[in-house]
């Protein structure tokens, strides 16, 4: 009986952190940035912008290598990066998109790489607030060239956005429909419902965004299974596609390889009516 005891009052003390100390078990940021796209050759500009609520954030501005019409930049990518690491892991993205003439404006979350603050739901998304009002204002790209692109958590950022603003198209790639759902396939002896409550809730913004809107996911993704993302398909509104990845979740995009590639090259160009 004694034992029922600790071992209820022990859960209730588990249950209590992970509610208090849920941000610090969500976001991984790193402080160091370990190279810059000049390590793949990139044209590319350091780019220091406030959020939306004023914290001072980093990010960089990669141009495309001008194969849209008439030599003009196709379009520019708003790339909102998981929860681990910074934008220096993300160079790999960068360079696809330069090969795609696609300009990318890169940048970190509060906590992360050389932007200041501390991470939280509310702060990533005015974190792409500002850099969507950078982009749009002290860059001038207009709103209709502007694909807004997530990747994991980064997905759930960039649907805050495609929802708030009006994106020339949105992509998720490898993202979930809830914090909620996920969690709970990998923290199964949690309540993470009423820990995270409606946190990062990518699945009910859908029915809100009308821009077009393409889907990655694999089915051998094992920290976002494939289904989270059949069912973001699913719930898009038209237009929409689905491109199917391989390999795990940071890998994948590199895995699938030239189908990836072909994959964003043919949604840049539905986007833009090339």
């Amino acid at each position: 009986m004694r034992f029922a005891v600790y071992l209820v009052a022990g859960y209730a003390v588990l249950v209590t952190i992970a509610f208090f100390f849920a941000d610090k078990l969500l976001f991984f940021p790193h402080p160091t940035l370990w190279a810059t796209p000049s390590e793949r050759g990139l044209p590319w500009e350091d780019v220091r912008f406030g959020a939306a609520d004023g914290t001072r954030l980093h990010g960089w501005y990669v141009s495309g290598d001008g194969r849209g019409p008439d030599g003009a930049v196709k379009a520019t990518v708003l790339f909102c990066h998981g929860n681990a690491g910074n934008i220096s892991h993300r160079i790999d993205s960068l360079a696809i998109f330069h090969r795609l003439g696609v300009s990318t404006f890169i940048f970190d979350y509060r906590g992360y790489g050389e932007s200041e603050g501390t991470p939280s739901e509310q702060g990533v998304y005015s974190d792409v607030e500002g850099a969507w009002n950078w982009l749009t204002k002290e860059r001038g790209v207009p709103p209709e060239q502007i694909v807004l692109f997530g990747r994991s958590l980064g997905g759930a950022v960039a649907a805050y956005a495609g929802e708030k603003f009006s994106p020339g198209g949105l992509i998720l790639e490898s993202t979930f429909t809830s914090l909620a759902s996920v969690g709970q396939g990998h923290y199964f002896f949690l309540p993470v419902k009423l820990i995270v409550g409606n946190a990062f809730d990518t699945l009910s913004r859908l029915e809100r965004i009308d821009c077009p809107i393409l889907v990655a996911a694999s089915p051998e993704d094992e920290v976002v299974p494939g289904r989270h993302g059949k069912a973001l398909f699913e719930a898009a509104r038209e237009p929409k596609w689905f491109l199917p990845l391989k390999g795990d979740h940071n890998q994948g995009f590199l895995t699938t390889g030239r189908a990836y590639v072909d994959g964003l090259d043919a949604f840049f160009r539905n986007v833009l009516g090339e």
